[in-house]
C-alpha cells in the first residue's frame, strides 16, 4: 500500500521523533517562554499626560479667537499653566523616564539651590531596576521642549496681528513655567547621567583592582 506524500509545511513523523530535532524544539520553546515580553506604553496615561500638556495651549487659542474677555481667558489659562507645571514636575517626569526636581532654600542663608533626582532604569536583574520604556521617553522629551516653542510661535501671531500687549503678558507666564521645566528636566537628565556614569567607572575600577589584587596575590604566593 502506497504511503501519501506528505504536504508542504508537514514534518515527517521520523524526522521530528528525531532526539536532536525534539531537544532542539523543546529548546526553541523554553527560550521563548522565559524570554520576557516587550515593553509596552501605557496609552492612556500618554494621552492624560498629552491633554494636559496641551490644554492651556488650545483654551489660548480658542479664548483669542472667540472671545474678547480677557480676564476669563487669563485665569483659566493660567491655572492650566500651572496644573500642566506641577504634573509634569512631579507625576509625568517621574513616571515616564524616573526624573523629578524641586527647589530647597536654606533658611539660614537664605540661598535657594536645584535638587534633582533619578531612578535607576537600567532593567538590570541584579538591582531589580526597572526598564526605561522607549516610547514613553521619546513622548516626555518631545512634550517638553515642543511646549516652550509653541509659545514662542503664539507670542510671534500675537505681535503680527497686532493684538492688545495685555495678551503677550500671559504668553510670558507661559513661557517662564514651561522653560523652567525643560531646564530644569535637562539639567535633571545630565546629573542622571553623569552619575551613572560615575558608578559604573567606580564598579570597573573596583573590578579592576579585585582583579589585579588577585593576580600579584597568586604571583608572590607562587
Amino acid at each position: 500500500m502506497e504511503r501519501p506524500q506528505p504536504r508542504a509545511g508537514d514534518l515527517s513523523w521520523r524526522l521530528s521523533s528525531h532526539p536532536i530535532t525534539l531537544l532542539f524544539f523543546l529548546g526553541f520553546r523554553i527560550c521563548k517562554l522565559t524570554q520576557p515580553p516587550p515593553l509596552q506604553p501605557d496609552i492612556q496615561k500618554l494621552i492624560t499626560d498629552l491633554d494636559i500638556n496641551i490644554a492651556s495651549l488650545l483654551f489660548y487659542i480658542l479664548g483669542s479667537l472667540f472671545t474678547q474677555n480677557f480676564i476669563l481667558v487669563f485665569i483659566v489659562t493660567i491655572l492650566l499653566l500651572a496644573a500642566d507645571f506641577y504634573y509634569l514636575k512631579n507625576i509625568a517626569g517621574r513616571r515616564l523616564v524616573g526624573l523629578r526636581w524641586w527647589n530647597e532654600v536654606n533658611t539660614a542663608s537664605g540661598d535657594s539651590h536645584w535638587v534633582f533626582e533619578s531612578q535607576d532604569r537600567s532593567g538590570s536583574a541584579e538591582s531589580g531596576a526597572p526598564s526605561q520604556n522607549a516610547t514613553d521617553k521619546r513622548f516626555f522629551w518631545l512634550a517638553l521642549y515642543a511646549q516652550p516653542a509653541w509659545w514662542v510661535v503664539l507670542a510671534i501671531v500675537s505681535v503680527v496681528r497686532l493684538l492688545n500687549p495685555i495678551w503677550l503678558s500671559l504668553i510670558v507666564i507661559a513661557l517662564i513655567l514651561t522653560i523652567t521645566n525643560t531646564l530644569a528636566f535637562s539639567r535633571c537628565d545630565k546629573f542622571s547621567q553623569a552619575s551613572s556614569l560615575a558608578s559604573s567607572a567606580m564598579y570597573s575600577g573596583g573590578m579592576a583592582k579585585s582583579l589585579a589584587g588577585g593576580l600579584f596575590s597568586r604571583l608572590f604566593r607562587g
